[in-house]
């Protein structure tokens, strides 16, 4: 019997990043663990506030917690921002009984821990299992040269989040070779791409993400692979002024490490000539928390 998942896709992949939402219903359905949309969500709210004094700040996250847990005794969710803000805030509550209590007569939705926040990556290598994935594969990466780009919220803080080493991360390789590809480790997998610099400092932010495209080109790379919509538009929008700038300078496909799980499943075709762009088609230069803002702000 399939173990049916509760799933938050939050803001930004319900509406610019499709593909990525997408594909992870399809793959996940596949393999024998469907995501279930939870009926009623909110915005996370994009980022665990540092201060916390403002508890407000909360709100939104730990009605999500609260909701999700009328489903179960988790929830599964694919953005590296949702993922972080939700396991941090349902740290933050567990660690701070009062002030839990305070946001819980806010809401008046109770939640009082008990939830496991888990990414789509857990339930693939926990669940599903790397090797079983691998059994499953229709049309292997073959030839394909997969950087993996985790950037700084799948992993950071480590205590908090533990989703893997945050130094040293491998649950990106270890999905991408059981799917078949060649898969290239480089120096800046865990580099910050410029996050929200890229509304305040573009320039500093297109920097920050070239040095990243850069140092996965060394390595002869045919694509980076994320599973963060704010990296995945920085990373992509802004590679004409990139190569403008820099003479070799290369574009290079920067894709949802879901679209390569769907077209190795065999759900969909590759269009010929398509090189390592997936056959879902990748939103590119379209997926960002808060993404109108942002897009207009950087140009």
């Amino acid at each position: 019997m399939d173990m049916v998942h509760p799933y938050f896709p939050g803001c930004t992949l319900a509406n610019k990043a499709k593909s990525f939402d997408t594909a992870a219903r399809a793959a996940a359905a596949a393999l024998g663990a469907p995501l279930d949309e939870l009926p009623k969500w909110n915005c996370c709210g994009a980022t665990f506030p540092l201060a916390t004094d403002n508890l407000l700040n909360l709100v939104g996250p730990t009605r999500i917690l609260a909701r999700a847990k009328q489903h179960g005794d988790h929830v599964v969710t694919l953005c590296a921002a949702c993922y972080n803000v939700l396991k941090r805030t349902d740290q933050f509550l567990a660690a701070e009984p009062e002030k839990r209590e305070r946001i819980n007569a806010f809401t008046e939705e109770p939640y009082n821990g008990g939830l496991r926040v888990l990414h789509l990556l857990e339930v693939l290598r926990d669940e599903v299992g790397f090797d079983a994935l691998k059994s499953k594969v229709q049309k292997p990466l073959s030839g394909q040269r997969l950087a993996p780009y985790y950037g700084c919220l799948l992993l950071r803080p480590g205590a908090g989040v533990g989703l893997d080493d945050a130094e040293n991360p491998t649950i990106l390789e270890a999905l991408l070779a059981a799917l078949g590809a060649t898969v290239m480790d480089f120096s800046h997998k865990t580099e910050c791409c410029g996050s929200y610099l890229v509304v305040s400092e573009p320039r500093l932010a297109r920097e920050l993400s070239y040095s990243i495209i850069a140092a996965a080109q060394r390595r002869k790379a045919t694509a980076l692979v994320t599973s963060c919509p704010l990296c995945q538009f920085n990373l992509q929008s802004r590679q004409a002024e990139m190569e403008r700038e820099h003479a070799n300078f290369h574009p290079l496909p920067v894709v949802y490490f879901t679209e390569l799980l769907a077209e190795a499943l065999g759900i969909g075709d590759r269009r010929p000539g398509s090189g390592v762009r997936p056959a879902i088609t990748p939103g590119a230069g379209e997926s960002c928390p808060a993404a109108s803002s942002v897009k207009q702000s950087a140009g």
